[in-house]
Formats: structure tokens, C-alpha cells, sequence
């Protein structure tokens, strides 16, 4: 990620499968999923995502995005296709924010570098850094009961920033949270991606939220999902709020409307 004083060496991408284009983040080919009750979620799904793109998934919920983000980071295994990914450094950001309670925010911003087993006193200033791009500088000694559920998405995100990661998979993360805050995380999201250009996968079934952040939406139909759409979001970053209300914005959620209602 960008240069913002957060420091660590870097291994050599290692991948899922081989690849004959080094440049893609994340590649998906021809995959499908089938659960051992036999349900099916996915269904020739096909996908690349290249260092500075922003990919939304939205789509009907049990569709299978999430399993789609589980597969990519190779939580999941596919039932059949093939994915390319750089998985020995992947920052992923789930529904919860999954911070441990017994830690405090810094400890549980460090945590992903105290398990690459980086030197105590760098981690410690790598996770400094990274509190301060999420505005959390001042709570690092507070423990995450003692914070909002903003707050706690803010954490989750810096404990990933720490690494670099070149590969942002986010599952949905913002949607617990009220409309204001949600907006602000949004912003903070918006920010972190246009300083450090990382590839990032978004999940989730806001149709607003979809075309704020990202430079595309993947439209997915009903389970077993299949991609309907890929559609490209051509609002120069940094974005602001304002840009919900412009009619080229409302132009292009409504598009994804329009397709979802056909998923």
C-alpha cells in the first residue's frame, strides 16, 4: 500500500494456481460451489480484479457473495474453476468486526503483524500508523467494549492496513451500523482506497453504497449465482457525499436497480 510510514518487507507473492498475467490481484475462473447438503451458490462465475479497482458485489441475499469473498481468501474451497490469488498478505474485513476482547485497540491492531512475527517495537509503530489513518490515534489504550460499533469497524480496519495488503476483501462490514455512521466509514473506505490503490472486492446489498465506492459493480442473480452485469462506475476518486445526489450517480444506481430486480 502507499507510503504512509507503515513499513514491513515483503515476501514474494505466492498464488492459488498458476497465472500467466502477474498484474491481477484476484482471478476467478469458471468457479462453482456446491454445499455438502447439496445446495448449489455458485454457478461458472468468472473474475478479475487488478490492483486499483474497486469491485462491489451486490445481488440477492444467499446468492453467494459471501462464499465468493470466502473462496477468493481460500477460507472456502470451490467445487469446481480455478482461482489466482495473492494470498500470503490479504486484508479482509467481515460483517463483524471480530476484535478480541481481552486486547486493547492497539493490541488488536497489531495482532496481524505480531503474527507475521514483526518486531515488537516496528508493530507497534506500524499500528500507530495505521490508528491514525482510520482516526482511532487516541483510543489505543481503550478495549473494544468501551467503543462505538463505528469504532470497532474503524479497528477492524486498521488491524488490516497494518500488513500492506495488496487485496482488500470486505464482507458486508458497514451493515449494522446507523446511516450516519455507515456514510463516514464510507468516506474513511473512499480515503484508505485512494491513498494506497489496493484491489479491493466489497460485498453488499446496498445499491447506494455499491456505487459510491466502487470503479465497478458486479451484478449477481439468485442463487446459484451468476454474474448479470459488470458495470463500470466512472466517478473520478476522491468522492465525496454530495455525489449521491448527481444525476449521473442516480443514473447509474438505478441501472443496478434495474438488474437486480431481474436477478
Amino acid at each position: 500500500m502507499g507510503d504512509v510510514g507503515l513499513e514491513v518487507t515483503e515476501r514474494a507473492p505466492t498464488l492459488s494456481g498458476t497465472d500467466d498475467t502477474a498484474d491481477h490481484q484476484l482471478v476467478v475462473r469458471s468457479v462453482s460451489h456446491t454445499f455438502p447438503d447439496g445446495t448449489a451458490v455458485l454457478r461458472d462465475v468468472s473474475l478479475t480484479v487488478d490492483r486499483g479497482e474497486f469491485v462491489a458485489l451486490i445481488g440477492p441475499s444467499g446468492c453467494g457473495k459471501s462464499t465468493l469473498l470466502k473462496i477468493a481468501a481460500g477460507l472456502e474451497k470451490q467445487t469446481s474453476g480455478e482461482v489466482i490469488c495473492h494470498r500470503d498478505n490479504i486484508g479482509f474485513v467481515f460483517q463483524d468486526a471480530t476484535l478480541l476482547p481481552f486486547r486493547t485497540v492497539q493490541g488488536n491492531v497489531e495482532l496481524f503483524a505480531e503474527l507475521h512475527k514483526v518486531p515488537k517495537a516496528k508493530r507497534k509503530e506500524m499500528a500507530r500508523a495505521a490508528l491514525e489513518m482510520v482516526g482511532l490515534q487516541r483510543f489505543e489504550d481503550k478495549y473494544p467494549k468501551a467503543l462505538s460499533g463505528g469504532m470497532k469497524m474503524r479497528a477492524s480496519l486498521a488491524r488490516s492496513l497494518v500488513l500492506h495488503p495488496h487485496l482488500f476483501l470486505f464482507d458486508e462490514p458497514f451493515a449494522s451500523v446507523d446511516e450516519i455512521t455507515r456514510a463516514r466509514l464510507n468516506d474513511e473506505v473512499i480515503k484508505l482506497f485512494t491513498s494506497e490503490q489496493f484491489a479491493a472486492v466489497f460485498v453488499t446489498h446496498s445499491i447506494s453504497e455499491a456505487c459510491f465506492l466502487s470503479s465497478r459493480v458486479v451484478v449477481m442473480s439468485q442463487r446459484p449465482a451468476r454474474i448479470l452485469a459488470d458495470i463500470e462506475i466512472p466517478f473520478p476518486y476522491p468522492r465525496h457525499q454530495d455525489l449521491h445526489y448527481e444525476t449521473a450517480f442516480v443514473d447509474k444506481a438505478r441501472q443496478v436497480a434495474q438488474l437486480l430486480g431481474e436477478a
